[in-house]
């Protein structure tokens, strides 16, 4: 935890030392000033000297406008540095996650993703944010505190001995038990975020099948248990400050009948008590913030700890440390015996590619096709990088592509994933993920290749039209198009389609394809899917069966020989098979 903090908060030396020197000014004019103010009472009063009172009140409002001016300094200085450390680490873990393969993000999961880079951020922050506020002022008030008791009398000390030993004792205790209520509510937080998201996403699955109620109940379950420990987390809090008061309270009467007793006698004066009950409330009020900040270490431990597992993942998808550069890139695609596993260092589990070996040249248009589950988007995706090969090469222009710079490699693909989705925004704004400098023109364009230029045109506002989050407010096949749009606006050498053509309809299936021929004639093109009247005219269609080629060739040789594509074929329509054909 501590290597952690200081490692984040190394860039802001500077800004914490200000803060630390503020708290210093602030805490010695703070336990300086009752000493004054028992001068005032025990020589100024008693002797009614006004000239001594007017003097030394001078020199108090001048000391308290200064300590004012630290503690201010202290604070926005202090929380200047909080929040900086937390706006680094939310943009740390941001680029993190961005660089992640889909394997980092399959394990970690989407919601506990979010609930890393927000809520436990927002822990540490308010941790140092407190800690930067009480860290020098806290133990100094404290010693200062004891040592100006002690000088003003050793006898009502003892009231200090015996209070702070009992506020320790307190603070202890409730430490203790709130520990573990602090980890399982973090646990209990991204699994309440994971639901709400797949409730969300999936709503209209959960209507379709009425399930209302049973979403309900399981939302409720983790809902309550997330409040069952919340409420011991308040009631632990709730709980501190009372008995830290009632311990202060009954610490101050003791003061005040002790130091009546010593003063009858003579022993001590008025102004004296006065300044002892000060000094005594610095005490523990020190004692009173050490222990916030002990009760919201474990926490942001937990939080910190979360945070770090974050930062310490690396993506399986690295950097080659000296990249080969695309001078003049083709686009020629080599498979040279690769196969894929989720688990390559555990035998027992089955890879989901295996020995794949292929090549896909500029100008020509490669079909992959096979049974769901037989692993033809995991091949796809291998491609870009979103995840290694464990075994065997993938070349680009007789480059393997763990030797090329990634940037590079992404800039020359352009790839329409099997579930089409669109940022929220305006149309114009996702076409322009693709090529940032895109003209109108060049949008336009890529939108009548797509056959997605109708409906867009319809709309008054034409490619700066509202987008929805994810595209809700398009049909499935218009996404699909806009994000095949997306993807040949700015014309690379590769196009990747994953099933990008299932939500068609076949007339605008087969206008698009058309379409896509005129502009691809130099490119290369690898699609997966699952209709044999798209891939008919391929010039070689790749057929997968449990993670192995079965069989390759074009579609007339497969129709003849390929038991799993002629039964792939058998499956479907010979009336929408010359429809779109």
């Amino acid at each position: 935890m501590l290597n952690f903090l200081r490692k984040q908060m190394q860039p802001y030396t500077k800004l914490i030392l200000c803060v630390l020197v503020f708290q210093i000014g602030q805490t010695l004019l703070s336990v300086y000033l009752p000493r004054i103010n028992a001068g005032i009472i025990d020589y100024g009063v008693a002797n009614g000297d006004t000239g001594y009172i007017i003097n030394k009140g001078v020199i108090m409002l001048v000391l308290s406008v200064i300590q004012l001016a630290c503690a201010v300094g202290a604070g926005i200085l202090g929380a200047k540095a909080a929040l900086s450390v937390g706006r680094d680490l939310r943009k740390k873990i941001y680029t993190n996650i961005l660089s992640y393969s889909q394997k980092e993000i399959a394990v970690f999961g989407a919601p506990t993703l979010i609930t890393r880079a927000t809520n436990d951020v927002e822990q540490v922050v308010q941790f140092l944010t407190v800690t930067l506020t009480v860290i020098v002022s806290a133990p100094v008030m404290f010693i200062i505190g004891i040592v100006m008791a002690l000088a003003q009398s050793v006898s009502l000390s003892v009231v200090v001995l015996i209070t702070v030993p009992a506020l320790v004792v307190i603070a202890v205790i409730l430490l203790l038990y709130i520990i573990p209520y602090y980890t399982r509510q973090q646990a209990r937080i991204d699994d309440t975020n994971g639901i709400l998201r797949d409730q969300i996403t999936g709503v209209r699955v959960v209507r379709a099948f009425v399930q209302e109620n049973f979403e309900k109940k399981r939302f409720g379950e983790v809902n309550n248990d997330l409040y069952k420990i919340g409420l011991v987390t308040a009631k632990l809090h709730t709980l501190m400050v009372p008995l830290f008061m009632f311990v202060v309270n009954a610490a101050t009467v003791a003061v005040l009948w002790h130091g009546g007793h010593l003063a009858q006698s003579g022993s001590v004066q008025v102004g004296e008590i006065i300044a002892f009950i000060t000094y005594l409330s610095f005490i523990l009020t020190a004692t009173l913030s050490a222990s916030v900040v002990f009760i919201m270490l474990p926490r942001a431990q937990v939080s910190a700890k979360r945070i770090s597992e974050l930062m310490d993942a690396e993506s399986s998808v690295r950097e080659a440390e000296n990249p080969v550069s695309l001078d003049s890139p083709r686009g020629e695609i080599t498979f040279e015996n690769v196969s894929y596993s989720y688990a390559p260092d555990n035998p027992d589990v089955e890879p989901v590619l295996k020995n794949i070996s292929f090549t896909a040249k500029p100008g020509t248009k490669t079909a992959i096709i096979g049974s769901t589950g037989s692993g033809k988007t995991t091949l796809l995706n291998i491609i870009p990088r979103l995840t290694d090969a464990t075994s065997g090469k993938v070349l680009f222009d007789g480059v393997d592509i763990k030797d090329l710079k990634k940037s590079e490699l992404d800039a020359v693909i352009g790839m329409v994933p099997q579930k089409a989705f669109l940022f929220g925004g305006s149309l114009k704004q996702n076409m322009l993920y693709s090529k940032s400098d895109a003209s109108d023109d060049e949008i336009w364009d890529a939108l009548r290749v797509a056959q997605a230029e109708d409906f867009i045109r319809e709309n008054e506002d034409g490619i700066n039209m509202r987008v929805s989050e994810g595209g809700a407010n398009y049909s499935g096949g218009q996404r699909q198009r806009l994000a095949i749009a997306r993807a040949i606006i700015r014309r690379p050498k590769v196009y990747l389609f994953d099933d990008s053509f299932s939500a068609l309809d076949y007339a605008t299936d087969k206008k698009l394809r058309a379409a896509l021929k005129k502009i691809t004639s130099d490119a290369t093109m690898i699609i997966v899917a699952q209709r044999v009247a798209s891939i008919k005219d391929a010039d070689n269609i790749i057929v997968l069966n449990n993670g192995e080629i079965e069989d390759m060739g074009t579609h007339s040789d497969l129709i003849k020989r390929c038991a799993t594509y002629i039964e792939i074929a058998s499956t479907q329509p010979e009336a929408e098979t010359e429809a779109i054909a």
